[in-house]
């Protein structure tokens, strides 16, 4: 099958690279129709108890119009002169005549000064600028033309909340994005010259890989019109996207160099996409089903990452499987041109090389290799035990940005505004929330929640005048609202809905930190009894809940990654144990990334270094690792294995095909580790923190993958298997045959079967 498409890209080459082309052109064509990226944290996860509480507020009680805060301050003068409120008036004059805003509140309306809203060095006014945009793209937008109508003059001016963290995260990603790209590109170009000590064949790697960036990139802004997309995605895109085009085509091109060299074209085309092609081909499955995992979460916009990473290795197969082949069929030895001295590029394996001598070493003491490698991952590994989740606020973005600027300023002077609050609602769904009974119920949910630790204030229609008594409240609350009060009227409107009641308690706790989370099991669990149902939402709650979440979806996600990785590696392999050993080994190498996750982000250790603010790792972060590092760790087994398979259809040898295999793909495994880290170690250098975590995490991964892994567990673990390692059940055997997936050996003797035992003496020797 792959041999008859290699010689039908021969055939139609020019109609098959023309063909690609024009794809190409269209794809650059539709990135003008894409949509707007979100960061996707900020939503609660549906069917959660805070995800609840968003949709009953939505529902019944008038919304807070959206807003955004700007801090003002002075080294020299005091909020409270003239001149300092005269400045705030001026700057903030532009913002009241601009029909997007609603509203703006300062310290000085109607000729008095609000104390809460002047920091308590007194050298510091808030100002609270409410839109009128609502959905996420024009509120972004609008945001970013009205920010740059403040005029602060004289005065420092920062602007804070959950509109500018947006926008920072926004900017700071691709500005991490441009960075990864122009450092990641021209060390991948430097290291294929060296690989295969020629320009043409270094540049084929590398246009394929911006040429399956540019499509994931245009095809995720597309897929952002149909759902929200995680602005995380973009980064993942160009990471996994140039480091699987790259890798992909570096393996098909050396394939292709090693067989023109010795038959026509036309057959070593054919021979090449039989053999590296469909590697490639089964390798992008892996690593597409390492994806699809992400589909099982619900939360932070993760499916979107799924759908995104789908697209671009879906991408780098077809053109892997298309443009490069085509190229390939056009140039022919050509693929050598511009050939560099001084460098050597790979040569064929003739048994004797660096890798057959580790592999042959390794082999002849499994055991003696096999138990110090697994016990020192599990060391690396053993940080992870340790790990505490959380959202990525404004302490994960650079110090310098002027939203993580303004929460510190929130923090230090003005501690009524920096407090987190937890929503409490009350939900009655048979009747009004303002009878005598349910009024009652309500003065003694909010007393009782005043006196938690770290409860610094609680705001509620019951909660208005504090001289008021449980029994006033009855009275006052419980009449026609006509005859109430126009503040009391107003504060009903904010505070309660047909059914729903709402309280608003203010925390010192934060959101991710144990006692915040204990504050929300406590009143979920705990509080008095009430004839409706208490649900609890807020920072606090949405952490909590997206936490719990993230952990309930995780055994099914790795439940189906890890099954449908299996059935293609069977199908690649023929055998039902070795991919066994592939996922064994794959949780191995993942383990020790995670440890070095937690040991570096969460406990500190070279964070001066890489100048970030330690913290709990991202709720996503471990799920979007696992999934991607799940099928990228089986992107180097498959063109392992694959390749030891076709020397054991050769030989029906095992050690010396596990030898021979090791050597013949050891440079091209290491060029192309080497490519794929330093283009992940490329977005370490993010200053997004979830980025800088999960390049670093992955690009460790990677060199513990096609060194350790590679070069010591797959000989050790093989050797010891023996027989056992190309062994099936006749029926699946049989299946396995019947489909014909994978190719034979052209030129080779037929294969014996895989329930055939080794004969060759090497085999048997201890």
């Amino acid at each position: 099958m792959f041999a008859a498409w290699g010689r039908f890209v021969f055939r139609f080459r020019w109609l098959v690279l023309v063909a690609s082309i024009l794809s190409i052109a269209a794809v650059v064509y539709s990135m003008g129709y894409g949509g707007r990226l979100g960061t996707g944290e900020f939503s609660a996860p549906e069917g959660t108890e805070s995800g609840r509480v968003e949709e009953l507020l939505d529902e019944e009680v008038a919304k807070a119009p959206p807003s955004f805060m700007l801090v003002f301050g002075s080294e020299d003068e005091k909020a409270t002169d003239p001149a300092f409120r005269d400045e705030v008036e001026r700057a903030v004059e532009p913002l009241r005549e601009d029909e997007r805003v609603s509203g703006v509140r300062t310290a000085y309306e109607n000729g008095a000064t609000d104390e809460a809203m002047i920091s308590r060095n007194g050298r510091y006014s808030l100002v609270v600028v409410e839109l009128e945009e609502d959905n996420f793209a024009g509120l972004q937008d609008a945001y970013a033309d009205v920010r740059k109508e403040v005029r602060p003059g004289p005065l420092d001016v920062v602007a804070t909340g959950e509109i500018p963290l947006n926008e920072d995260f926004e900017s700071v990603t691709e500005t991490d994005l441009r960075r990864a790209e122009v450092v990641s590109l021209p060390l991948a170009l430097l290291m294929l010259l060296f690989v295969f000590g020629s320009v043409v064949a270094a540049g084929l790697p590398i246009g394929v890989g911006v040429l399956a960036v540019t499509a994931g990139f245009v095809g995720t802004l597309l897929l952002a019109r149909a759902m929200d997309v995680s602005i995380y995605a973009t980064n993942i895109v160009t990471m996994i996207g140039l480091g699987v085009a790259i890798d992909y085509s570096l393996f098909v091109v050396s394939r292709f160099r090693e067989e023109v060299g010795r038959r026509p074209v036309p057959d070593a085309l054919a021979r090449t996409i039989a053999t590296a092609g469909s590697a490639i081909l089964f390798s992008g499955l892996t690593v597409a089903i390492g994806f699809m995992g992400f589909l099982f979460f619900d939360v932070a916009d993760l499916n979107s990452i799924g759908f995104a990473g789908s697209i671009v290795v879906a991408v780098s197969v077809l053109y892997g499987l298309t443009f490069l082949p085509a190229l390939l069929a056009i140039l022919g030895p050509r693929v050598d041109f511009l050939h560099l001295p001084f460098v050597r590029p790979e040569r064929l394996a003739t048994g004797g090389g660096l890798w057959h001598r580790v592999a042959s070493v390794v082999m002849s003491h499994p055991w003696r290799t096999l138990l110090p490698v697994v016990a020192l991952l599990l060391l690396l590994g053993s940080p992870f035990l340790g790990i505490r989740l959380g959202l990525s606020g404004g302490d994960t973005l650079p110090p310098d940005t002027e939203s993580r600027r303004g929460e510190e300023i929130l923090d230090r002077q003005f501690p009524d505004s920096s407090a987190y609050p937890m929503v409490v609602l009350l939900d009655y769904p048979q009747g009004s929330p303002l009878t005598k009974e349910r009024i009652g119920e309500m003065y003694d949910l909010s007393r009782w929640l005043d006196g938690r630790p770290g409860v610094k204030e609680v705001e509620s229609i019951v909660n208005l005048d504090q001289e008021l008594s449980r029994d006033q409240y009855q009275e006052l609350l419980s009449g026609p609202r006509e005859d109430l009060p126009p503040q009391v009227r107003d504060a009903l409107k904010r505070t309660t809905g047909d059914h729903v009641a709402v309280l608003t308690a203010y925390t010192s706790a934060g959101y991710d930190t144990e006692e915040a989370h204990g504050l929300v099991r406590e009143v979920r669990g705990q509080h008095p009894e009430v004839g409706g149902e208490v649900l609890v939402g807020g920072w606090a709650a949405f952490d909590l809940d997206l936490t719990d979440s993230v952990y309930e979806a995780a055994p099914p996600a790795i439940a189906f990654v890890v099954l449908a990785t299996y059935v293609v590696l069977f199908l690649l392999l023929g055998s039902v144990l070795l991919p066994l050993k592939a996922v064994v080994v794959n949780f191995l190498s993942i383990s020790a990334s995670y440890g070095a996750l937690v040991w570096i982000f969460q406990e500190g250790h070279l964070s001066g270094l890489l100048n970030f603010t330690p913290g709990p790792i991202n709720t996503t972060t471990p799920i979007i690792m696992f999934c991607i590092l799940f099928g990228l760790s089986m992107d180097y087994e498959v063109m392992l294995l694959s390749r030891i398979r076709e020397e054991y259809g050769r030989t029906g040898d095992n050690r010396s095909s596990v030898a021979l295999g090791i050597e013949r793909t050891g440079r091209l495994i290491t060029g192309a580790a080497l490519i794929m880290a330093t283009v992940f170690f490329s977005f370490g250098l993010a200053e997004a923190v979830v980025i800088k975590a999960i390049g670093l995490g992955m690009g460790l991964a990677v060199l513990v993958d096609a060194t350790i892994v590679r070069a010591l567990l797959v000989p050790a673990t093989m050797r010891l298997m023996g027989r056992w390692n190309w062994w099936a059940p006749k029926p699946l055997a049989r299946l396995h045959r019947r489909l014909g997936l994978s190719e034979k050996t052209i030129d080779a003797p037929e294969p014996e079967s895989p329930t055939t035992p080794e004969t060759a003496p090497s085999a048997r020797r201890p």
